[in-house]
């Protein structure tokens, strides 16, 4: 019996998501069974989620903007640091509803589900063009931690990162 959860992201549609990106499938990304492979969801996942954060949120991590970090043994890492803060993924999860495979061409949708101190966790849908029916739905959670430690700091996740995800953020009456 399916949960009113699930449900809920099978019904989604377009207008649910804020922020979009149109990806070309390729012929790399069917597996043996002639569908797209799990693993290219999860790059999905991530290629929207980032593109999102240093679009809107201002973390671009080929920027060197901060000091070279150390290594343990205090010795300058060769690492171009462009945040003080990176997101760390916690979590991923997929609830699929229909098969897509090449040369199908994916619309993708990002949303904030649930936005925490230091944690953000994302709704991802994967459309077919022209078909309204939601293939696809992810979560995929982000914990944002210090680089230098890879621990959350104290105050959690910077200022320009959360006001870029608030603008993503899911109302609760939205079909979460």
């Amino acid at each position: 019996m399916a949960t009113s959860d699930y449900l809920a992201k099978k019904g989604r549609v377009r207008s649910d998501y804020g922020y979009h990106q149109v990806h070309q499938t390729r012929w790399f990304d069917n597996d043996m069974y002639a569908h797209l492979n799990n693993t290219v969801y999860t790059a999905l996942f991530d290629t929207i989620a980032n593109s999102y954060l240093i679009e809107a949120c201002g973390m671009n991590p080929f920027s060197v903007n901060n000091p070279t970090p150390k290594s343990q043994a205090g010795q300058p890492s060769n690492l171009s640091v462009g945040a003080d803060q990176i997101g760390l993924i916690v979590s991923t999860h997929a609830d699929f509803f229909a098969s897509v495979a090449f040369p199908d061409i994916l619309e993708v949708g990002l949303r904030v589900a649930k936005l925490g101190s230091s944690s953000v966790t994302w709704e991802i849908g994967v459309f077919r063009k022209g078909e309204e029916d939601v293939k696809m739905v992810g979560t995929y959670i982000h914990v944002f931690v210090l680089r230098e430690t890879m621990r959350v700091g104290k105050g959690g996740m910077e200022d320009k990162v959360r006001n870029g995800l608030q603008k993503l953020l899911s109302k609760p009456d939205s079909k979460l």
